[in-house]
């Protein structure tokens, strides 16, 4: 499905929008702060769910009634340090950055500034979670852009889900079936998955959750 300059334009009133939230939110000088628990000890290939306030984050749990968190991504290693992989719209690194799979760090990905509320679920199985880590690892050097047309037939772009079911069917694990949730909207007709199909996945088991 073709980007249209009508689509364009939304997606920027969006992202516009989600960035003045952020700012009037910070503007009750309550400094940002990281909601992950203290205790909870990441490792390579856990899959962390989180929901915003922003629009991007109210609409998607819109669209997926049955969902509780708007955006996922995959713990990665990255020369020793423990980092989030996940592809994500809105939130530029620097002018001019486009949307893409960007690699941040945890307190960053779970930082009240970007989430209300966080998940962590565990594969079942380390050496294919590492394998799926090392995949989305991958995807990220390549500098691979975001999917706006919510593709997961086409992997030169990615959406926050799609990267996650791509990395662990590399290594090998179908964390979802072939079902698709149909998304039928005045600007937007696609089918896709959502974060809540991971985070009902039989392979995955929650090891930290629903804190903010």
């Amino acid at each position: 499905m073709k980007t249209t300059p009508l689509r364009l334009a939304v997606f920027c009133l969006a992202a516009i929008l989600v960035t003045v939230t952020m700012v009037g939110a910070c503007s009750d000088n309550v400094a940002p702060r990281c909601i992950l628990p203290a205790d909870c000890i990441l490792q390579t290939g856990d899959v962390v769910f989180r929901r915003g306030s922003g629009v991007t984050s109210r609409t998607v749990i819109a669209l997926d009634q049955k969902g509780e968190y708007s955006h996922v991504g995959i713990v990665v290693d990255s020369a020793g340090v423990k980092m989030v992989v996940h592809a994500v719209p809105g939130e530029p690194d620097f002018e001019g950055d486009p949307d893409r799979v960007k690699m941040d760090t945890p307190e960053t990905f779970f930082s009240s500034f970007y989430a209300q509320l966080g998940e962590v679920c565990r594969p079942k199985d380390f050496l294919s979670a590492v394998r799926a880590a090392e995949e989305a690892l991958k995807v990220y050097r390549r500098h691979t852009l975001f999917d706006h047309d919510y593709d997961d037939s086409d992997t030169t772009r990615m959406y926050c889900t799609e990267l996650v079911v791509h990395a662990f069917r590399k290594a090998g694990v179908e964390l979802v079936g072939e079902e698709r949730h149909r998304v039928n909207v005045p600007i937007l007709e696609v089918e896709c998955m959502f974060p809540s199909d991971l985070l009902n996945s039989d392979y995955l088991e929650s090891v930290a959750g629903k804190f903010h």
